[in-house]
Formats: C-alpha cells, structure tokens, sequence
C-alpha cells in the first residue's frame, strides 16, 4: 500500500467567489481538515483567549490585524494537525503571513479561484435577506415571490451592509490590493493553481480533477463501506 504525502493546501479566492462552496466540496470528497481564519479569529475572541482578546482590540478600533498576530493565531493551529491532510482558507493575506507560513511548512499547491468582479458584484448586491429567520434570497437565482418581500410572513427584506453595491466595490479593491502580491508569491514558487470561471459548478470539476490527482475521493470510499 503507497502512503500518500499529507497535503497542505492553501485556497484563495475574493469574497463571493464561491470559497466556501468549493471547501465544504473538497472536505467532503477528500476528507481534508478545512482551517479557517474567519473562524478561528471569531472562536478566540469569543473564548476570550489572549490572542483573541488582542485582536479585538485592534477590530474595535477599526484597524487591520497585524501580521503576527494572525500569523501566531493560525501556526498554533496548524501545529495540532500535523497528522492530517489540511487546508487554509483566508490565510495567507499578506505576503509577510506567507514567508511565516512557509517557515513552518511546506505548501504544496494554492487553489486560486479567478472569478470576475463584475461577476462577483452580480452576486453579492443580489443577495436580501429577512432578518428574523436567516431566509436568504438571491435576485439572480432564487428570489421571493414579491420583490422586496418575504415569502412566509410578508416582512420586508433587508439587504445586508457588506451586500450593498458601494461596500463591495470597497471589499474587493481592498482584496486586491492585499492579495495580489500573495497570488503572485505563489506563482513565482509555482504553487499557484488558477481555476477562472463565472459559475461554482462550472468551476468545481476542474479543482475536483486537479485534487484527485493529490488525494483519493473518500466519500466514494465511505458510500462503497
């Protein structure tokens, strides 16, 4: 029996590029551990760990959380998986949190979804939601019987701050800027794997091809058991 390498991979993509579609994928059909920033930033401070305690304080000021902070809060993490196949989601998102990273590690590939931004815009200003219940519509693909309306208790729907035309303009030229350098870090160490497209499902057979050449489907295995 050949016992694969373990993999450590890194996904990268601008927000409402489908990131978090395409991972709970890939977690389901290679069984990979998915780390995300978001997440473990959020756990931490809810913990009030001292970590999380230090990055809040920079949040509630409105400023960008230092590198090493970051950097410190995700290499902690990782260090537990070191027996699993893993991927990193919103991290790296400078190019300093990517020279940490591979002082520690070893990458071996970074999934990068290419997804227009207009495309992306599309989506994301398209998206209302009804506040009580979580209810999402989408004006493209799913939307409520009634504009502007829910369709189970005919409440008004509410399009979120971070949806609204103006702040996403905002969030992907800031992920631009940030990120760019970090695509292109990885490119120079021929890591980076660009999957281009307008449409997730369009998209996802072509990461899926790509990842079975690194990692066998386990949920083939576990339907065959």
């Amino acid at each position: 029996m050949v016992v694969l390498p373990l993999l450590r991979a890194i996904i990268m993509g601008p927000p409402g590029s489908g990131k978090g579609t395409v991972s709970a994928r890939i977690i389901k059909h290679f069984g990979v551990k998915h780390l995300s920033s978001g997440d473990l930033l959020r756990d931490n401070m809810q913990k009030k760990t001292e970590v999380g305690i230090l990055a809040k304080s920079y949040i509630d000021q409105g400023q960008l959380i230092p590198d090493d902070i970051m950097t410190q809060l995700v290499l902690n993490e990782i260090k537990g998986l070191d027996r699993y196949n893993w991927l990193l989601d919103g991290f790296p998102r400078t190019v300093a949190q990517a020279e940490a990273l591979d002082k520690e590690c070893h990458i071996d590939t970074v999934i990068d979804l290419d997804v227009p931004f207009e495309t992306i815009k599309c989506r994301l200003t398209a998206r209302w939601i009804h506040p009580a219940s979580g209810r999402v519509y989408n004006l493209e693909f799913s939307p409520p019987k009634v504009q502007g309306i829910d369709d189970i208790t005919g409440e008004p729907l509410v399009q979120r701050d971070d949806d609204k035309p103006e702040t996403v303009s905002k969030r992907l030229q800031a992920y631009d800027a940030q990120t760019k350098p970090v695509l292109e870090y990885y490119r120079k160490k021929g890591l980076l794997k660009s999957f281009s497209g307008t449409e997730t499902n369009k998209i996802w057979p072509y990461i899926y091809a790509f990842l079975q050449t690194k990692l066998p489907d386990v949920s083939q295995e576990d339907a065959a058991r």
